[in-house]
């Protein structure tokens, strides 16, 4: 057993070193760095580090601190450096401290939500104790390391180390890692609560003020070897990104409706899983984005780019939303697999007040694939009664049976191609068979589930109901005849070519973004504005296109999400057969609600 899998409890691949090309969707996608820019392993970075009396290391939360400290120090005692080693964790406030200063945002008894925090990094830190880690003069090198080291001050160069936010969870369902303070490691549901509300904000501020700063970047991911690539060659390419294309590397979880639809085709995923449910294909706050060098690779979290160029990414837009990516991709798997729970999302104000979110979850779902018979649930029946559905919803709950949905959620056929438009508020669920491209706005685990099927979770426990937050939030005139009106896309031609045509399939007005889709008959080409907007596509149809944007050029395979910045000002697509591309981003003078 490696380190790496000793820390981690998933049986999801750890991401190589050096991944293997590969003909197809790629789950390890690469952008190009200088050659020579990022190199592997402790004793490279102890190089980096020759010459130098005092250093900062600090890091995201979920580093494996002490593995580090122990190869790193092994490695520069190797070069003959006598190393102080200075642990800031020595400085947090104790945990009941830092227990305090969390709660107001942990949302009491609620298993699932809390609010955004408010506060900062410093907090959770008694300033006097900061004050008192200070270099050893006696020391050939002194090092003050650990999260949040930086705020020490000290007057030395600052190594940063990142770990994706995937690998985080894993290693909090192995019990390897715990909340910033905390005393003690928790269950990874509460885990995952608490960094999503309260740590991570914290952190991702903390990150983006020293980015500038930060003289080398570590990838830990791999405890026994870890990528590192000097900062300001991080820099130099997270701003040819923001100004070019790029495709942010996906991550895959199985889950109790997962279906086999991407089990089958996507090569490199690990097959000892019973399904797979999600693919967070571009979840802004957890995905990251994979730099190459010599074959080598590093990851950095995709805030990171947003730290460095969100103007350049964003256009017109930056800022309305600031650092936070307004759109997201993911694919939902229920092919062969079972009906997603029955839900509704908070509506914008309810966000807000109640999560501290700037902007609501409004969703659709566009059909990529689906099996015959294949169906979407969306909006309230003719003759709903809202009392009576929530008095059916609670009489399932306390019988632990079966709830009669039909009488008061309606089903829709599912096609190929199909765009169900699915803001706030709105009844809906996917049925088994599709496997829907979820183009949403970015908030992504504001769920308030109405019905389950009866389900159990992975883990054979009950999966938490919402009905009290779900009829707070429930449109209850969206039904009958007004869902297939308004709530089902039309497309309509705006633009044609020799080789092409370009549709709109128009969302909802409460939608911020719009989507197209350009569908070549034949072998073309097309070039598109951005139009001062951040445009995320994906590859529908076809096996492949080539996109060049910025004097960047990529190809995109069947099913990959790739984004072209606003600063780009146009994109070009080639295809050499038939090809459907879609398309979504910001309306004109749109932000957040």
């Amino acid at each position: 057993m490696t380190v790496a899998e000793a820390f981690r409890r998933t049986t999801q691949n750890l991401l190589p070193a050096r991944p293997e090309p590969v003909d197809g969707y790629d789950v390890y996608p690469t952008h190009p760095m200088r050659a020579g820019a990022i190199a592997i392993g402790h004793d490279a970075l102890a190089a980096r580090l020759a010459g130098v009396s005092r250093v900062v290391i600090d890091g995201f939360g979920g580093v494996l601190w002490e593995e580090f400290r122990g190869r790193l120090d092994a490695a520069l005692t190797d070069r003959g450096r006598t190393v102080a080693w200075h642990d800031v964790s020595a400085a947090l406030r104790p945990a009941a401290d830092v227990d305090a200063i969390v709660e107001p945002f942990l949302g009491g008894d609620d298993p699932l939500f809390g609010t955004r925090f408010t506060g900062t990094l410093a907090d959770f830190f008694d300033p006097a104790a900061l004050a008192g880690i200070r270099p050893d003069p006696t020391a050939d090198l002194s090092i003050v390391y650990g999260t949040g080291a930086a705020l020490a001050a000290w007057d030395a160069p600052i190594v940063y180390l990142d770990v994706p936010k995937n690998e985080i969870q894993f290693r909090a369902r192995a019990g390897a890692v715990r909340n910033l303070g905390a005393a003690v490691a928790t269950d990874h549901r509460s885990t995952y609560r608490r960094c999503y509300f309260v740590d991570w904000p914290a952190l991702t501020a903390h990150r983006a003020s020293l980015l500038g700063r930060i003289d080398v970047i570590v990838d830990e991911q791999r405890p026994e070897e870890p990528a590192h690539a000097a900062g300001a060659d991080v820099r130099e390419a997270l701003d040819r990104l923001a100004h070019g294309v790029f495709r942010p590397r996906p991550w895959f979880e199985p889950g109790p409706w997962g279906g086999q639809w991407m089990k089958r085709r996507f090569a490199q995923l690990p097959q000892d899983v019973p399904n797979y449910a999600w693919s967070f294909e571009f979840i802004s706050p957890e995905n990251g984005l994979l730099l190459e060098s010599d074959g080598a690779v590093l990851e950095v979290s995709f805030d990171t780019l947003m730290a460095v160029g969100h103007r350049a990414v964003l256009g017109e837009s930056a800022d309305r939303f600031g650092h936070a990516f307004p759109i997201r991709f993911d694919f939902l798997d229920t092919v062969d697999g079972g009906n997603l729970s029955i839900q509704v999302h908070p509506r914008p104000e309810y966000i807000r007040r109640g999560f501290g979110e700037a902007f609501t979850q409004d969703e659709t779902y566009y059909i990529l694939d689906c099996e015959p018979g294949a169906e979407v649930y969306l909006g309230l029946t003719e003759d709903a009664d809202p009392a009576a559905f929530r008095a059916e919803l609670e009489r399932s709950v306390a019988e632990a049976a079966p709830a009669d949905i039909d009488r008061f959620v309606q089903r829709h056929p599912a096609s190929r191609h199909d765009l169900f438009l699915i803001p706030s508020g709105t009844v809906h669920s996917s049925a088994r068979g599709n496997l829907v491209l979820e183009i949403s706005a970015t908030p992504y685990i504001f769920t308030f589930k109405l019905y389950d099927w009866m389900r159990l979770d992975l883990e054979g426990r009950p999966r938490p109901l919402n009905i009290d937050r779900a009829f707070e939030n429930l449109e209850t005139d969206r039904r009958g005849e007004r869902i297939r009106r308004e709530f089902i896309s039309r497309p309509r031609e705006i633009a044609s070519g020799e080789s092409w045509r370009l549709l709109h399939l128009p969302t909802h007005e409460e939608h911020f973004y719009d989507v197209h889709r350009l569908e070549f008959t034949g072998a073309g080409s097309v070039e598109l504005p951005t139009d001062d907007s951040c445009q995320v596509l994906s590859l529908v149809e076809g096996d492949e296109v080539v996109v060049e944007a910025g004097g960047m050029s990529r190809t995109v395979r069947y099913a990959e999400t790739f984004v072209v910045p606003a600063a780009a000002g146009s994109f070009t697509l080639h295809a050499a057969q038939p090809a459907k591309v879609l398309t979504a981003f910001i309306k004109k003078g749109r932000g957040p609600e």
